[in-house]
């Protein structure tokens, strides 16, 4: 029992490293900020676009869609990091992260939204253009809304995967909470440290798991 606290419990190495992990939970924290909501918006304008039924729009968001649905998000990240420079854009790993992040979340975020906006009837939008409302703005305040709260708990799924997917910043040298533990770990010799990330993980996405659960259950009464 003492060996186990001692390699993978040792407080005494969690307090010498905690300024690490609490640097890597920062930026983590930021990521979150940042690729969630772009991730979103990128999502809502792909299948807003798609509601418009343009033929050949319609043919380039599906290919887009799919590509980057079928191209793993590691190997998409290690491509622009590293790819950019061999045609002269130099991007920090940030730029780099946000950009692989973007192209492969909202791809994810598009179907979602897509499938909640194909759920409304279209005699609703009907109903709002008679009112004299445009499509743009029936699309804004009648079938987004009610497209939203039928696709909620995929949304908030998909988000916990885009949390987790954070991690991945790791390979590109970026200072998020498992790149840090890793490092915690090199200098102490101990995986104290990437428990400690593992445990900070679990306390940041458990109330996401909990409020998609509850969500679910509403949403299985319902019908």
């Amino acid at each position: 029992m003492e060996a186990l606290i001692y390699n993978f419990f040792n407080l005494e190495i969690l307090l010498k490293v905690h300024p690490l992990l609490l640097k890597g939970f920062w930026m983590t924290l930021q990521l979150c900020l940042l690729v969630v909501p772009l991730g979103i918006a990128g999502g809502l304008v792909v299948a807003v676009a798609y509601s418009f039924h343009v033929r050949w729009l319609n043919w380039l968001l599906i290919a887009y869609v799919d590509f980057f649905r079928s191209f793993p998000p590691l190997v998409l990240l290690i491509l622009v990091f590293y790819g950019l420079p061999f045609i002269g854009l130099e991007v920090p790993s940030l730029i780099a992260v946000l950009i692989a992040f973007l192209l492969n979340t909202a791809s994810y975020y598009g179907e979602i939204f897509r499938a909640g906006i194909e759920s409304i009837g279209r005699g609703q939008r009907e109903a709002a253009r008679s009112t004299g409302l445009t499509g743009l703005q029936t699309m804004v305040y009648v079938v987004l809304p009610q497209a939203v709260r039928n696709v909620l708990p995929d949304l908030i799924s998909n988000t916990l995967e885009v949390i987790k997917f954070t991690a991945l910043a790791s390979v590109v040298a970026l200072p998020e909470l498992l790149r840090m533990g890793r490092v915690a770990q090199g200098l102490t010799y101990n995986p104290t440290p990437l428990i400690a990330v593992a445990l900070i993980y679990l306390a940041l996405l458990w109330p996401i798991v909990r409020l998609l659960s509850r969500l679910e259950r509403r949403t299985m009464a319902k019908r």
